[in-house]
């Protein structure tokens, strides 16, 4: 599907596989569609973290919470962060790569398409994914939490003050806008 920012029309959408008219998705559909798929990464994320704590030998990771310790799960879940950061990372450009959109944007029918239009690149959704989801993964890192965060709420509001087409900072670095599918 081609898609022109040019022809931007708030009431226009695409249809039958050409549009001549793009519509941006609403930041609403883009938040729904990253909860979605963020759950598939919480999932790995906890599969992972059991799988390691149990080789660890580490102590029962909720007594250490609660007791005040937890130094000895702090390996186990940054092994579990990392790997599942990293796994995101790559699911999200093998799905944009594969079908233009991520299980979640399936299901909101949205998708992304190139700015200039033409067809997505590896290299342009790598960069994508280097600035979202990429830095989910230095969310496990106590020094960086804070400053992962901070970054990932910039890329947020960038989408919320981006007019006319809502791009958040991860999509003007690849050169790419989220929109709404023909319905």
């Amino acid at each position: 599907m081609t898609l022109d920012p040019s022809h931007i029309d708030g009431d226009a959408t695409a249809s039958q596989g050409t549009a001549t008219r793009a519509v941006p998705a609403d930041w609403r559909e883009r938040l729904i569609a990253r909860v979605i798929d963020g759950a598939l990464f919480v999932v790995l994320y906890y599969i992972l973290f059991a799988v390691f704590w149990a080789v660890s030998g580490a102590e029962d990771p909720m007594a250490a919470k609660i007791g005040g310790g937890g130094e000895h799960t702090l390996l186990p879940e940054l092994f579990a962060w990392l790997i599942a950061g990293v796994a995101f990372a790559v699911y999200d450009v093998a799905s944009h790569s594969r079908h233009g959109r991520t299980l979640g944007k399936r299901l909101l029918r949205i998708e992304l398409a190139p700015v200039a239009g033409g067809v997505l690149t590896t290299v342009s959704l790598a960069k994508r994914a280097a600035l979202l989801p990429g830095p989910m993964t230095a969310m496990g890192i106590p020094a960086l939490n804070l400053l992962a965060g901070v970054f990932l709420f910039t890329i947020g509001l960038f989408i919320l003050i981006d007019k006319p087409l809502q791009q958040g900072l991860h999509d003007k670095v690849a050169g790419t806008w989220v929109v709404k599918r023909g319905r």
